[in-house]
């Protein structure tokens, strides 16, 4: 069972079905966005710090919520 963190690549929460679902239901299209494509390797933590973030509505307070949700169902 696999533990994401602030420090995951999207890529490795993406890959996992069940992380993706979540992460869909918390911010819609995110995994199909052309930029995740770009930025796989990038963790959450790297993400937070783009200008992009604030698009989603990405705060540190909701990606802890989201990758506490995921690691409940993962």
């Amino acid at each position: 069972m696999a533990t994401f963190t602030l420090d995951s690549t999207l890529g490795e929460l993406l890959d996992d079905p069940q992380a993706k679902t979540v992460i869909d239901q918390h911010l819609p299209g995110a995994s199909t966005n052309p930029m995740v494509a770009m930025a796989k390797n990038f963790s959450p933590k790297m993400v937070l710090a783009l200008p992009q973030a604030a698009m989603f509505g990405l705060t540190t307070e909701k990606a802890e919520a989201i990758l506490a949700e995921v690691n409940k169902r993962v």
